[in-house]
């Protein structure tokens, strides 16, 4: 081979080991604050998240800032040093953040901050009121960070019976903030009671119970059966009452027997008083 072929590739291969290098060399470099992590004890203070781009190798255009994926409102500068404060921070305040920063002739740039918290249930049913035989669905949502781990049980007293999918009867949904327990085919015998959604992730968990009462298939003739009650006492009680009303009734009935006896006594009186006068 040639020397100048041989030369020429060398510093082709040299270039491709030193191009990454360089790139990185290029990238801008962004400080950015460490996690932060909400407790009770934090509860209340306000939280600020701050971005400084301290290295970039074109001019930066703005900036601005992310939360899971959106950006917030009203976040726009062209500072290199940038913040967010969070002024009254709660569970529903978690989160992943990002500063993100533009370029005219470069890519954007960004660093991430974790804000974590734990599960905090903001939605669930309180009770399920269900026939047997019927489905019933329960519920629970929650905010926080990381994603929860959900798990459901069933708590008898001081003991409790763990739930999953490998009954044929009960169906367990989850998604990120979200879970959901489906039940087919209550038994009114064994299905009743309190159901519990527990939501953990790295900082803590949390729970929350639904209490589910299953009705007998009676339960929607119960109206109907208490109606015909009411008409059955009533009817019995007429019917005491016209019992008791008869013998009042016979001595009305012998009354005009008595009067017509007093008018024949007066009409004899009135007989003799005119014999009298005719003598």
């Amino acid at each position: 081979m040639h020397p100048n072929a041989v030369t020429l590739a060398l510093v082709v291969l040299l270039g491709n080991l030193m191009l990454p290098f360089v790139s990185a060399q290029n990238e801008p470099k962004i400080n950015a604050s460490d996690q932060t992590i909400l407790t009770a004890d934090t509860s209340g203070k306000p939280v600020t998240l701050q971005c400084n781009l301290t290295t970039a190798h074109t001019p930066h255009k703005e900036s601005f800032w992310m939360k899971n994926g959106h950006e917030i409102p009203n976040t726009r500068t062209e500072q290199r040093n940038t913040t967010y404060r969070i002024t009254k921070p709660r569970a529903d305040d978690s989160g992943e953040y990002m500063c993100v920063y533009t370029f005219d002739t470069a890519p954007n740039a960004n660093a991430t901050i974790e804000v974590k918290a734990k599960p905090d249930i903001t939605g669930h049913k309180r009770s399920e009121n269900k026939n047997e035989g019927e489905n019933a669905m329960l519920y629970c949502k929650s905010v926080g960070y990381p994603h929860p781990t959900w798990t459901w049980r069933k708590v008898d007293g001081t003991s409790y019976t763990d739930i999953d999918n490998s009954t044929g009867r009960f169906f367990i949904t989850n998604r990120d903030n979200y879970t959901e327990l489906n039940i087919l085919n209550l038994d009114i015998n064994t299905d009743p009671g309190k159901y519990e959604c527990n939501a953990t992730n790295v900082i803590g968990n949390t729970a929350e119970t639904t209490i589910l009462r299953v009705r007998s298939h009676l339960a929607p003739l119960w109206p109907f059966l208490g109606v015909l009650a009411e008409i059955i006492i009533l009817v019995v009680i007429i019917v005491v009452y016209e019992k008791r009303k008869r013998p009042d009734d016979i001595m009305d009935d012998d009354e005009p027997v008595g009067t017509m006896k007093t008018n024949s006594t007066n009409n004899h009186k009135d007989k003799n008083i005119r014999q009298r006068n005719t003598k």
